[in-house]
């Protein structure tokens, strides 16, 4: 008989949707510093992170509860999906309240305050940049999303990225290097308003 830690996250879930709490705790200790080092990348605050995080896991746990936890074979991109929604509400909620500052704000997945002339403040709201970066990484060759998402979303090394994708460092870091060009490159393309529908 397996233990706990040896079954799939998808039989971790079934099984605390059948009221077993120990199976959640284990996809707790399987993901917790990957959503966190996720939800971190882009507030880039303690404080804010630690809150989202929290009420990232509390969302995923009553929608497992109340079984509408669909599997998509990835609990981990599930998880950060429901983080990074939170993320646009937390900030939707400064915008409407006249609040928000971009100074903590650093879009750095593209090493660049702007994505055309035009600076990005003056025409879109951050959390408009947020998901349109998100979209920019599916016009990308399969490759550089696997990669791009590795290191950014799934927070591994690129030692580990290598590994994973059975090529060395250096093709890794390569593939990093021609995604984020790529990425500078669609945006001048689209435009500043990146409507990549």
């Amino acid at each position: 008989m397996k233990t706990l830690n040896q079954l799939t996250d998808e039989q971790l879930v079934k099984l605390y949707e059948d009221g077993n709490n120990d199976a959640f705790e284990i996809l707790l200790s399987r993901y917790k510093s990957k959503v966190y080092s996720y939800i971190f990348l882009i507030v880039r605050n303690r404080e804010l992170t630690e809150d989202i995080f929290q009420d990232t896991f509390i969302k995923a746990i009553a929608t497992i509860q109340q079984g509408r936890y669909v599997e998509s074979g990835k609990f981990l991109g599930w998880i950060n999906r429901i983080a990074h929604n939170l993320i646009i509400d937390y900030y939707r909620r400064e915008r409407n309240e006249n609040t928000v500052s971009s100074d903590g704000l650093e879009y750095d997945v593209l090493n660049n305050p702007k994505l055309s002339d035009k600076s990005i403040e003056d025409v879109m709201s951050n959390e408009q940049v947020m998901l349109d970066i998100v979209r920019l990484i599916d016009y990308l060759p399969a490759v550089q999303q696997r990669v791009i998402r590795m290191r950014f979303f799934e927070d591994l090394s690129f030692k580990e990225i290598a590994e994973l994708t059975d090529v060395s460092i250096n093709t890794a870091l390569g593939r990093m290097r021609y995604a984020l060009m790529n990425m500078r490159r669609i945006a001048s393309e689209k435009g500043v308003a990146l409507e990549l529908r």
